[in-house]
């Protein structure tokens, strides 16, 4: 089968060169011993480093934030309790992380859930749902039938909607509003702000649960903090946030808080929103910078709220909703204590008005949602904390969400080097919105300037 990673590196070799007029990458790299900036210390400006390190490569690490890992964010909620605020789920194909934790000792543990559902006032466990029959048998022929699909069919797909398809193939009512809730929270806005061809692709080719797997034990910034403890962190400068890159026949790159430093080439690893927030002499080309506006971020809010009895009862407990807190998933599974935490996850314009509550209110209309059917739980609530990614200052949004007509035409633009500038960042992976694809695009673009 032509899998999506296949397909994109053979439209990235078509593409290299052409979609901003750049000079070959081979005229551009350097020899072994070069030295590297890396813009940004999360899992992919972490991957970048460490690659380089094995082959002996001089680098350093500019970190706008106080920490690392980027938007992959461990939080301790509790003494005995930890949850993630950013990159959730490692998967089952996910093979490059789980050669890394492999390598740094680190357990991945089951993290799979079985989902329950609330649906026009009616609560259905896990189990006791489903789509109809005539859905579920037409969703496994469009699944079936995926690897038969050309390059041209995949390319069509992209100039439609992942809400738009779904109706055209006779998916409606019931179960379109379920499909509508459950993918939705994958993709972290609408179905309809996603590219068909997205969304199929990766309903196609991914694991049964959809990666949502396994987890780091201890969580999943274990792994950054080893990469940093293996690359040495004194090459992590944090709060040194860039503010202008000169490329020339060297490259000099400056900070905020005016520490100037030079080098051979720059592996940037910054979302999209941040990259525009660099002042570039000579400035990025107007293709790339169209392709940098165009690319939305998704609006994911996650309110963690700890209950000092897990009431729900299955540590595989998760649930979708047709009301604002929207999802729900039990984010301490595996971690032994009586209190647990469970996770209300809400997406796009819901993730909007709830981050602009307070703490009070949120878990008002999370009790409101869940004691219809779990009985009276107010009472069990003793914490919470609250992240929207809408507001962070970095990245705008959680991952990167590909619209209708942008796969094939912006991702090649937005992968293109410049000058002496090499790009990563879940952004340019196979699927957004995992630590795998931040993993593999660092790599990439450090095996790009190894050369």
């Amino acid at each position: 089968m032509s899998t999506r990673r296949t397909f994109l590196k053979q439209t990235a070799i078509a593409t290299a060169g052409l979609a901003i007029g750049l000079p070959a990458l081979g005229n551009l790299l350097p020899n072994s011993k070069t030295k590297v900036i890396i813009i940004g210390a999360g899992f992919a400006g972490l991957a970048a480093a460490y690659r380089l390190h094995l082959e002996n490569v001089d680098f350093i690490i500019l970190e706008s934030r106080n920490r690392i890992g980027g938007r992959v964010f461990s939080n301790k909620i509790t003494n005995d309790l930890v949850i993630e605020f950013g990159g959730e789920w490692v998967g089952n194909s996910h093979f490059r992380i789980q050669e890394l934790c492999r390598e740094f000792e680190l357990e991945l543990q089951n993290n799979q859930f079985d989902t329950h559902l609330i649906y026009k006032g009616e609560y259905s466990p896990s189990g006791k749902w489903d789509y109809s029959e005539k859905w579920n048998a037409k969703f496994q022929e469009i699944i079936k039938n995926y690897p038969s699909l050309t390059d041209a069919d995949k390319i069509q797909l992209d100039k439609t909607d992942w809400w738009r398809y779904l109706v055209q193939n006779g998916c409606n009512g019931r179960d379109l509003d379920i499909r509508e809730l459950m993918d939705s929270t994958d993709f972290g806005e609408s179905i309809r702000h996603v590219s068909a061809f997205s969304a199929l692709s990766e309903y196609a080719e991914s694991s049964e649960k959809n990666e949502m797997d396994l987890k780091i034990k201890g969580g999943n910034g274990m792994l950054a903090e080893k990469l940093a403890d293996k690359i040495s962190k004194d090459k992590i400068l944090l709060q040194h946030s860039v503010t202008r890159i000169e490329q020339g026949d060297k490259v000099k790159v400056l900070c905020a808080n005016g520490q100037v430093l030079e080098s051979d080439n720059i592996i940037c690893t910054i979302p999209t929103f941040a990259i525009n927030k660099i002042d570039w002499q000579p400035a990025l080309p107007l293709e790339k910078m169209q392709a940098l506006n165009e690319l939305q971020y998704a609006r994911i809010n996650k309110h963690a709220m700890v209950f000092d009895k897990r009431f729900w009862g299955d540590e595989s407990f998760d649930m979708v909703t047709d009301e604002l807190p929207h999802y729900f998933y039990h984010a301490t599974k595996n971690q032994k204590s009586p209190a647990g935490v469970l996770m209300s996850y809400s997406i796009g314009d819901k993730a909007a008005v709830i981050a602009n509550q307070n703490n009070e209110r949120n878990a008002q209309m999370a009790i409101q949602t869940l004691e219809p059917h779990f009985g009276k739980v107010q009472n069990l609530l003793t914490k919470q904390a609250n992240y929207y990614w809408g507001n962070d200052d970095i990245s705008k949004g959680a991952y990167a969400i590909y619209g209708k007509g942008q796969w094939f035409r912006i991702r090649p633009i937005l992968q293109e080097p410049f000058l002496h500038t090499h790009f990563a960042g879940e952004h340019l992976a196979d699927w957004q919105g995992f630590m795998e694809g931040a993993i593999n695009t660092g790599e990439d673009a450090a095996a790009a300037v190894i050369g």
